[in-house]
This record gives C-alpha cells, structure tokens and sequence, in this order.
C-alpha cells in the first residue's frame, strides 16, 4: 500500500513542482535582474522607496478588504438560508453556475450593463433621473468583483453550516436559548472554518485583479495586478514585474496565516 500511495502521488508532485513551486523560483530569479539583464537588488530598493508602488499596494489592499467585507455580508445569510431549503443542493449549484462561464465575458457583459446605453442607465432615464456616469468608477469594479467572488465565499461557508450538528441547535434551544444567541453562541463560531476559507477564498485574488481594473474601472482602479501586466506586456521590465509578484506572493502567505485554522482555539 506504500508504495502504490507513492506512485499515486506522483502526478500531484509533478503537477507542485511544475505549476507552483517552478513559477515560484523562476519569479525570485527574475526579481534580481533590471531591464538590461544585470543582476540588481535596486528592484527591491526602488518598490520599498517609491511612493507609487507603496500606494498601489495600500489600494490593492484596501479594494481586496472591501470586496472581501461586501461579499462576505451578503454570501454569510445567503449561504445560512440555503441550509434550510428543501432542494439546498440545487439552488447551490445555480449560485456556482456563474462560475463555469468565462470572466471575459462577464466582464464584457457588465460593460453592456452600465454603459452609457445600458440596461441600468436605460432604466434611470426611463425612471426621469437622467443617465449617470457608473461605468469606469470604484462602484462599479466593486460591484463586478464582489459579484464574481460571491460563489467563492458562498461555498465554503454553505458547508460548514450544513455539516454542524443538528443536535448542537436543539441542545441551545433546550437549554433556553433565543435564536438570536443560538445563532451567535452555537452556529456562527462553528462556521468560522468555512469563512476564513471563504476570506481567503475571495481576498487573496481580489490583490491581483487586473482584467476588470481595466474594463470595468477603466483604469482608474490601480492595483498590484496591474503594475504586473503593466512591466511584463508594456515596459517589458520583467525583472520588476517579478519582484512586484513576489510581494504579492508574500502578501498572500501572510493572509493565509493571519486567516489560518487556530487548533487550539477552535
């Protein structure tokens, strides 16, 4: 059995090594080399100096925490009221269904809603209240981002409320309790697990949006992500370009840490 796990495991290494740990390394190489191939640690002096790096990366984290707060607030009871439906599975599944479908053409679909002819514009002129600017502002990004990350909360959350006990529910109400405290003594800390997976789930990707930066915020939203693309497609600054992703990466760490399981508080 030992030695038919090891060879089972062999793709899942191969699969670490090629698409995680090789990008990784390949990154920290790059970070260490300017625009002319010289081997440079200025990469890290200039991003750890320069007020413009330093300020995109507060944006990154500040649109990621508020993309993460608005998602969380509407998936948490969105999640806790799928537990109680009959077909719970079913209407689960219609929340992730988005999620099969290509950001691109989310993003594009979204352009079509709030444009200047759209269908959210149509209704305010139709409404007497004129057409309002709402493409290519922060509502709009937020509104888009918090929309593709909602199955992402919802998910993980949605299972840890399903699998807690049921007797654990009817033992609070037995004992006196409200549903007011049921909720907030009994379900809610049990379904911590599934949203810090959900925080994780949603934040760590919101640092490095930089598709709908550009066809939703209209780049007026800067990022992390898009400082990236910028070096690697415009400025051809690679060596940037990878020491900007390796604080990212290590922003990420920290999240996940910060976000963890605590064992011996659970």
């Amino acid at each position: 059995m030992t030695k038919k796990n090891k060879l089972t495991a062999i793709p899942y290494v191969l699969w670490l090594f090629l698409f995680v740990l090789a990008p990784i390394a390949l990154l920290i190489y790059k970070s260490f080399f300017d625009i002319d191939g010289n081997a440079t640690l200025a990469n890290y002096g200039t991003y750890f100096t320069s007020w413009t790096y330093l300020k995109m990366s507060v944006n990154s984290v500040i649109y990621a925490a508020i993309i993460t707060a608005v998602t969380l607030v509407i998936s948490y009871p969105t999640a806790y009221f799928l537990t109680k439906l009959k077909h719970k599975q079913l209407w689960l599944m219609l929340i992730i269904l988005p999620t099969w479908i290509n950001l691109l053409l989310k993003a594009y679909a979204f352009i079509g809603i709030f444009g200047q002819s759209g269908a959210v514009n149509g209704f305010l002129n139709f409404m007497g209240l004129g057409s309002q600017q709402i493409l290519f502002t922060d509502f709009s990004f937020i509104f888009v981002a918090t929309y593709i990350e909602i199955p992402f909360m919802v998910l993980p959350i949605f299972n840890a409320i399903d699998e807690i006990d049921g007797d654990l529910i009817k033992a609070g109400y037995d004992l006196g309790t409200t549903r007011l405290q049921n909720f907030s003594q009994i379900i809610f800390p049990l379904s911590m697990n599934g949203v810090r997976s959900g925080v994780q789930a949603v934040f760590i990707p919101s640092l490095s949006l930089f598709m709908l930066t550009r066809l939703i915020g209209g780049n007026r939203v800067i990022t992390l992500g898009t400082a990236i693309e910028e070096h690697f497609l415009v400025t051809q600054n690679w060596g940037m370009g990878a020491t900007i992703g390796m604080v990212l990466i290590i922003t990420m760490f920290v999240v996940m840490y910060l976000t963890r399981e605590r064992g011996g508080k659970a």
